[in-house]
């Protein structure tokens, strides 16, 4: 799938990417400003969560509820310096628990990722669009 889209158009590309993906573990790669923080929080609202998601920029992982008793994790790997730091917060337990996984900048821990990962590519466009590609 390939897509452009603009901000007020967020909640249908959500929509999209949870019913057109075949996994749970999505890897978001773009550049910084990209939108990727944008668009996973607005996944999140789509699932059912009530609480606004944040970055776990600080933190590498923020986890969610969603009203079915879901579990949803958010990772942001930017500021970590070595894989190892990722495997000391047990990203292995949070990638096989059957729960959502939501990572950014996950070429910084591409080793520790499963195979069955789904990209989705951002990028900007000169329009203030983003083209999104969801690679499975």
């Amino acid at each position: 799938m390939q897509q452009n889209y603009t901000l007020n158009q967020l909640p249908e590309i959500a929509k999209k990417i949870i019913e057109t993906v075949n996994g749970k573990i999505l890897l978001f790669n773009g550049e910084m400003g990209a939108g990727k923080t944008t668009l996973i929080k607005e996944i999140v609202k789509q699932l059912g969560v009530e609480e606004i998601a944040s970055s776990p920029t600080f933190s590498l992982v923020n986890e969610y509820q969603t009203d079915n008793k879901e579990t949803i994790y958010h990772f942001d790997f930017y500021r970590i310096n070595s894989e190892e730091e990722a495997f000391d917060i047990g990203i292995e337990d949070y990638l096989y628990s059957d729960a959502w996984c939501f990572i950014e900048w996950g070429n910084k821990v591409e080793n520790l990722l499963p195979l069955d990962i789904i990209n989705i590519n951002i990028s900007v466009n000169n329009d203030n669009q983003r083209t999104i590609q969801i690679d499975q």
